[in-house]
């Protein structure tokens, strides 16, 4: 009981990364606060799930394994979900806001009476003082996201009710294996304990999946654009540019909304969040929008006619100049020095 709950994203046998990125803040938050780590895994023909998921620090895996249960629909998953938490009584539950995610998370919130806060960007353990109470509160959950269109970081805390529960962004968080690989414990759930007639009344008759072409997050070299690029045509040097570096192309949303580029390159708080060993970024002025999807990338490169341009503070190397001019330079020099 009190324990930290990861809902776990999980497509042909293997767990989103959204999932481990999850699981491995969890095992952070748990070593802060001195409980267990659990990961719920509902879906069908699940054998060996709890291996992948202890490797990332889960001390239990409940496992929900039943033909009905995959793939995902709304009901069983919430009626599953809401049965394990009422029973176990977690003291924080956290998702992916994947589509999933988003569909799940606030009808378990709702069910439970928990509250919900929706593409965290960051989660802390702290304190808390109520202002109109004095109120003293231990060990909350810092629920850390942007607000106000970006504009502002906002702090939210949920003192009294449980569990805590906040859907999480993909890519904010690290992915990797705990360094003590948790204990991995299985706990099966009794799916029809919890499954009533009522959340079967949706069938999924067909499934069409495509897979996705494009895998900007997975990127570790990233040429992004923003509206200062110009032109879709003054785009194509920033293809060159990834070509010869083996990297891919992102944009700002200014310069998805010019068409300048597609909506699938597109970084930044409503596009997708990347974490590149390089970023370079060409004509982007930096405001808070775009930088939340990019500020942990290892290495930051700007090219910006303003020298005063807000990336230039992330920055760790600042170019300022005409990037029609400069990325040509760029890739001759990478051509004539590269083996």
């Amino acid at each position: 009981m009190n324990n930290i709950f990861v809902y776990c994203e999980i497509e042909g046998g293997a767990v989103a990364d959204v999932s481990l990125e999850l699981l491995t803040k969890g095992r952070e938050l748990a070593d802060t606060l001195g409980c267990k780590l659990e990961a719920l895994a509902i879906g069908h023909n699940l054998n060996g799930i709890d291996k992948q998921l202890a490797l990332y620090g889960a001390d239990t895996v409940w496992i929900a394994d039943d033909r009905e249960l995959a793939p995902y629909r709304t009901l069983p998953h919430t009626a599953v979900t809401c049965g394990v938490f009422e029973a176990e009584k977690p003291q924080i539950a956290l998702f992916g806001a994947t589509s999933l995610g988003r569909d799940l998370g606030p009808r378990v919130s709702s069910a439970l009476h928990s509250g919900l806060t929706a593409d965290c960007t960051s989660l802390v353990i702290g304190d808390h003082q109520d202002a109109r109470t004095g109120t003293k509160y231990e060990n909350l959950l810092y629920q850390i996201r942007p607000a106000f269109g970006g504009n502002i970081i906002a702090t939210i805390v949920n003192p009294d009710c449980r569990p805590q529960m906040a859907t999480v962004r993909e890519g904010v968080m690290k992915k990797e294996q705990a360094a003590k690989p948790g204990k991995g414990e299985v706990r099966q759930i009794d799916v029809r304990k919890y499954l009533k007639d009522t959340d079967l009344a949706v069938k999924i008759v067909s499934r069409q999946i495509e897979e996705r072409k494009l895998n900007i997050k997975g990127a570790q070299i990233i040429v992004s654009g923003g509206y200062g690029v110009g032109s879709k045509e003054n785009f194509k040097l920033l293809y060159e540019l990834a070509e010869v570096l083996g990297g891919e192309v992102g944009a700002s949303r200014a310069a998805v909304d010019a068409g300048f580029a597609e909506h699938a390159r597109q970084v930044g708080q409503t596009g997708v969040t990347v974490r590149p060993k390089l970023y370079i970024a060409c004509g982007i002025s930096g405001q808070i929008q775009h930088t939340a999807g990019m500020d942990q990338s290892a290495m930051v490169v700007s090219i910006n006619t303003d020298p005063e341009a807000p990336i230039n503070k992330l920055a760790d190397y600042a170019v300022t100049g005409d990037l029609l001019d400069v990325i040509p330079k760029m890739i001759n020099a990478y051509k004539a020095n590269s083996k």
